[in-house]
């Protein structure tokens, strides 16, 4: 079974109760219930844990999810910022499936808590995209992580932006 999502348009949702819950979720939750959710591999193995969401306040867009792989109770983890669509929410199973081997993920560019990287720069984010096979959430109309405000103003109007559109530019990777 493929789980690949490479529109860059979000995580995809499978699962047997998907569409028969009652309340927030799963197609809209809080971002903190998601904090601590096991991830996945292809493999099957438990490769980490969400430690963050990280938003992209100007379009207001997932960009990635922050996994924490490795190390115990938080000593000596390696962080990995994952595209937020190449994950899958597998309700059921309470967990994010990953389409990508244990091996992958092993080798994948990762962070420390101490040194994050500048989530804002096009050069980063277009790699971290293209090492794990997704479209950048921006889209390839010329929005790039870290823009400016020009292309909304070109586009529909000031501070509008089409619903589906990919054109949002990244905010950065502050956290608030």
């Amino acid at each position: 079974m493929t789980l690949q999502n490479q529109t860059g348009a979000g995580a995809n949702i499978v699962g047997a109760t998907r569409g028969t819950t009652r309340g927030p979720g799963p197609d809209v939750m809080a971002a903190d219930t998601l904090d601590g959710d096991k991830v996945l591999s292809a493999d099957g193995d438990d490769i980490g844990k969400i430690k963050d969401i990280m938003l992209d306040v100007r379009s207001g867009r997932i960009a990635y999810a922050v996994l924490s792989s490795g190390g115990f109770l938080g000593i000596g983890d390696k962080l990995l910022a994952i595209p937020w669509s190449a994950l899958t929410l597998h309700v059921d199973r309470k967990c994010f499936l990953l389409d990508m081997p244990t091996q992958s993920v092993k080798n994948a560019p990762g962070f420390n808590k101490d040194h994050w990287p500048s989530m804002a720069d096009p050069t980063w984010a277009t790699s971290i995209h293209q090492y794990y096979g997704r479209e950048p959430y921006w889209g390839n109309t010329g929005g790039n992580p870290g823009g400016n405000d020009e292309w909304r103003d070109k586009k529909s109007g000031v501070g509008d932006v089409e619903p589906g559109s990919s054109d949002a530019p990244e905010a950065g990777g502050v956290k608030l």
